[in-house]
């Protein structure tokens, strides 16, 4: 085999996540849910238990008269708030939403969340056995 032929199949084993096991991968989930159901019941405990004290949550905004390559920036006392405040309380006949987990490794995970509303992508660290979101970039769904 040529080197290229060795390294183009390195790269694709590399490109390849290993598989979690399937309670890694419903304790993932169940995190995940708890964010965006939380949301949805208005139950701002919900919502805080699934969510890194030092959470960045962003939004891209592009550039704006104020700041170039802008962010919409919120942490977790704000998202708990708004959902305290029930500004995404939905009818649970209304609820469209899917959970996927992209790829586990280790104490990492990335994980694609999508509802009518809008998509979350989150980075995920276990903490102890527990999952928890501490990143998240969302992307609002024209309305």
């Amino acid at each position: 085999m040529s080197a290229l032929s060795l390294f183009l199949a390195a790269a694709g084993a590399a490109a390849t996540p290993p598989v979690a096991d399937p309670a890694t991968i419903a304790a993932i989930e169940a995190t995940c849910f708890d964010y965006v159901d939380g949301q949805l019941e208005a139950d701002p405990e919900r919502v805080a238990r699934a969510l890194h004290p030092d959470l960045a949550k962003r939004m891209v905004l592009g550039d704006t008269p104020y700041e170039r390559l802008g962010l919409r920036r919120m942490g977790k006392e704000e998202l708990v708030g708004l959902t305290r405040e029930g500004a995404l309380k939905t009818p649970k006949e209304q609820w469209s939403r899917s959970c996927r987990v992209l790829d586990v490794i280790g104490n990492a995970a990335s994980v694609r969340l999508e509802t009518p509303w809008f998509v979350d992508y989150f980075h995920m660290g276990r903490f102890d056995e527990r999952w928890i979101i501490v990143n998240a970039l969302w992307y609002s769904k024209p309305k």
